[in-house]
């Protein structure tokens, strides 16, 4: 290098970042695919909502604790690469046990295995991504690989949605061969995100650390990332599955269109919800790199106050107008982009990188404990006495985690 010459930045869009958000893409194309059409498979099969919300909040759980775990071996003995390809790799295995499914008992079972392995390559693959590129352009990293993430999460439902449309009107023994028919089509993305990670991403440098003890590490994190998790999670006692939200839309449009087309709008809404996601998402990781990222996260928390709130509205009201359940499906896109991007770059501004992929671990956990609350609690309480009580309840814990957040110093 010449006198005066300056050194080259490091790329934040480098192949690390980009095979990594193709890979989500991938993922996301499979797996959200089933998530917009599984309301409407259990509305045919008979399951009341209380069942899917305890389907969605096992495997919210079970995807948490694996988080932890995960975590905590690869900063013990340093592999990550494999362990997040063998993640994406369970994916397609579950989304097969739910095409096979006659009842919730199997679904349940095919929703935990695929979740398990989405807590499996979580942390890992955030890891991988922190050590990828500089600390100042984390934010753009990670709301580029959120946008990507989106992208297979926009692009799956509206094929999903077509497919349904259209396999609906094949000769078929019952009314659910046309879900099922849907579900084998999602393995296909599903295996390519495995292959993708396989091929594209590089997993920096990471030296094991043999003596590392879990509950020790846990303990020895930095006060400061232990008050936020308390925040997290109570906000995430609140924040529910929002494969409920298609349900409660379905709902409320079957009585003017029938379960199957109510079924099909609820997933373009929820396709609505992708859309805002990943517009948001860069730009939500730019403003957090400029303002703060706790600062843009206490925002978003709001937004899914806001949702909430108006979920009470519609149900309170007999509300189907289509815009309006349109307004409240967009909110709830804009309040994931900043939580999912934000919630991990917060995180890597307050943990060492020789612990963080256990740091991740541990929000995780929480996240997913307290989704497990959440979305059984919202449809325990949707059938016990009505939706508009359930999604109450989700507010008032929405609002108190933000409170919390926004008075962190």
């Amino acid at each position: 290098m010449t006198e005066g010459s300056v050194a080259p930045k490091r790329s934040w869009l480098n192949r690390t970042v980009f095979g990594a958000g193709l890979t989500s893409a991938l993922g996301d194309f499979c797996y959200e695919t089933t998530t917009v059409i599984l309301p409407g498979f259990l509305a045919v099969l008979g399951v009341p909502a209380a069942a899917l919300g305890i389907i969605e909040g096992a495997a919210d759980a079970i995807s948490s604790f694996t988080k932890m775990a995960a975590g905590y071996i690869a900063d013990k003995f340093g592999h990550r690469k494999a362990l997040v390809i063998a993640g994406y790799a369970l994916t397609p295995a579950g989304q097969a046990l739910i095409a096979l499914a006659a009842g919730w008992p199997l679904i349940l079972l095919g929703r935990v295995v695929s979740w398990f392995g989405k807590g499996l390559r979580g942390p890992l693959r955030d890891a991988i991504i922190v050590q990828a590129v500089a600390p100042e352009t984390r934010g753009r990293a990670f709301g580029f690989h959120r946008a990507m993430d989106t992208v297979g999460a926009i692009a799956g439902p509206l094929l999903g949605v077509a497919l349904l449309g259209w396999a609906q009107h094949l000769p078929w023994d019952n009314e659910a061969d046309p879900f099922r028919f849907v579900f084998w089509l999602t393995l296909i993305p599903g295996i390519l995100a495995a292959v993708s990670f396989l091929v594209f991403v590089r997993d920096p440098e990471h030296s094991p650390n043999p003596a590392m003890r879990l509950f020790t590490t846990l303990w020895d994190m930095p006060a400061r990332f232990r008050h936020y998790l308390a925040a997290v999670g109570l906000f995430g006692l609140g924040d529910f599955s929002h494969a409920l939200l298609i349900l409660a839309a379905t709902q409320l449009l079957t009585p003017s269109l029938g379960v199957v087309e109510a079924a099909q709008l609820a997933g373009l809404l929820y396709v609505v919800r992708n859309a805002v996601q990943v517009i948001a998402s860069y730009p939500v990781g730019a403003l957090a790199d400029r303002f703060g990222a706790r600062k843009v996260l206490v925002g978003g928390y709001a937004l899914g106050t806001v949702m909430a709130i108006l979920m009470v509205a519609a149900f309170a009201l007999r509300e189907e107008n289509i815009v309006i359940l349109a307004v409240i499906f967009a909110i709830a896109g804009l309040y994931m982009a900043v939580q999912e991007a934000l919630e991990a770059t917060v995180t890597a501004e307050m943990v060492p990188n020789s612990i963080l992929a256990t740091g991740y671990g541990a929000l995780g956990t929480v996240n997913g404990t307290a989704k497990f609350f959440s979305s059984s609690m919202v449809g325990l309480v949707w059938t016990i006495a009505a939706p508009q009580f359930a999604f109450a309840a989700a507010a008032i814990f929405m609002l108190a985690g933000t409170f919390m957040l926004l008075r962190m110093r």
